[in-house]
């Protein structure tokens, strides 16, 4: 019986972020009638620049910071630019930055833990985690990148990046670079399309 091909570990990192582009996490668009408490939503037709629509959260150091996280998750490869290079941390900071319950929610958990992982790299190897090698930023984010297998200690800073990295995959997925990377399709009329490829069927079991 044929094995089905390994897959190389860009390709799971791929196929794992792109998937959390489905997750109810980017911004819902709410009828102004039912806003209550912050106004009504903006007019999403035009094109606005970051803190044209309300007051921006991130400091420049915190900035920085969510810029080097962002690069860790999805750094540049030969075929995509990396998360800060398409604007990932504007999204990030419009949305903690937003008056809608949800975005509320999500501020402290940013901000809280973009404050903790610069503690982490300072008390390890007393810079700031964008001035760190890239050895150096992997060995802070190991204990915390994975809820599940988190220290009791860590289970804060570890729920801190998961969000985080739903956040930065989100963004760049939704970016015509992220989209390409993805190589997403939609909305492109095809000649003939031949099916799932077999890679996909086998790994499925459906051949």
């Amino acid at each position: 019986m044929n094995q089905p091909p390994r897959i190389d570990r860009r390709t799971t990192l791929k196929w794992v972020l792109g998937a959390a582009v489905s997750l109810p996490h980017l911004i819902k668009v709410r009828a102004a009638s039912h806003a209550a408490g912050y106004g009504t939503d903006p007019n999403l037709k035009p094109l606005y620049r970051p803190g044209e629509l309300w007051p921006l959260t991130l400091n420049i150091g915190e900035r920085r910071s969510a810029a080097a996280l962002s690069d860790i998750i999805i750094p540049a490869d030969d075929n995509s630019p990396s998360a800060s290079a398409v604007g990932v941390v504007d999204f990030i900071d419009e949305w903690i930055s937003a008056p809608y319950p949800d975005q509320r929610q999500d501020r402290p958990i940013i901000l809280e833990g973009l404050a903790d992982l610069e503690s982490r790299a300072a008390r390890r190897f007393g810079k700031a985690l964008a001035d760190l090698s890239s050895n150096e930023q992997r060995a802070v984010c190991d204990p915390i990148c994975y809820l599940p297998k988190a220290a009791a200690l860590d289970r804060d800073a570890a729920a801190f990046f998961a969000r985080f990295r739903d956040l930065t995959a989100g963004a760049f997925y939704t970016t015509p670079q992220g989209t390409q990377d993805l190589g997403f399709v939609g909305n492109v009329a095809l000649a003939r399309f031949d099916g799932p490829p077999l890679e996909v069927l086998q790994r499925a079991g459906l051949a």
